[in-house]
């Protein structure tokens, strides 16, 4: 009798061993978010959102090395070289990618300007006092656009301490014709964005609105097609 006691236990023991894993795959399956279909293929990860195909890597595109849709040439004042940029049309967006160089630390304002004159002490369209780049006029605005933001509004820039940079953003505020014959610009300072919280200010002033606080122009390049 103990001995058959001995051989049922036995036998528990190996059918509870083989049904645990069992049990956790379950358990696994059940975990996958609503939509997310499972898979046992060694390696598979779920993506970053349910359903949606992956993100496209928009730095691989539109390398300022390989060229573009369009290009600039970024220069400084004195006419050393600033880096480049390069334009690309993915998906109804224009890829913007920018590598610097020989520029401040720091973070950068950059934007499209309209005019595509990179003259440095020179004096805007407008008119008034001289200064770097002013040639290149204001922030450019497409047809059917005269708000804030800009169209040609972009994202600040980041230079490290061996005054170098990269960054690609995307814009579907403009399309590449439309940037022909403008000028991509660098400022001296960040760009606020017309960010003025109301305890300081009840509103940004025409100023902030039209340049975002960015100070001088510290680096022009002109569009043109490649």
């Amino acid at each position: 009798m103990a001995q058959r006691s001995l051989k049922n236990l036995g036998t528990l023991r190996r059918t509870a061993a083989l049904v645990a894993p069992a049990a956790m795959a379950v358990l696994v399956v059940a975990g996958c978010s609503p939509q997310e279909e499972p898979t046992d293929v060694p390696g598979t990860q779920p993506s970053v959102v349910t359903g949606d195909p992956a993100p496209m890597d928009v730095g691989a595109v539109g390398d300022p090395s390989e060229g573009g849709e369009a290009t600039a040439a970024l220069l400084t004042p004195s006419g050393e070289t600033a880096g480049v940029a390069s334009f690309d049309t993915v998906e109804g967006s224009v890829v913007i990618s920018v590598t610097a160089e020989n520029l401040a630390p720091g973070f950068h304002g950059m934007h499209i300007h309209a005019v595509g004159k990179c003259e440095p002490n020179s004096v805007a369209p407008s008119g008034g006092a001289p200064g770097d780049f002013l040639s290149a006029g204001g922030h450019l605005q497409v047809e059917g656009n005269n708000t804030h933001p800009a169209s040609g509004d972009l994202v600040s820039i980041y230079i490290n301490d061996e005054g170098q940079g990269e960054t690609v953003t995307t814009s579907d505020n403009f399309d590449i014709e439309q940037l022909i014959e403008t000028a991509i610009v660098i400022h001296e300072k960040p760009d606020n964005f017309g960010n003025i919280p109301t305890r300081y200010a009840p509103a940004p002033d025409e100023e902030t609105l039209m340049t975002g606080d960015g100070g001088k122009r510290i680096a022009c390049g002109v569009i043109e097609k490649s």
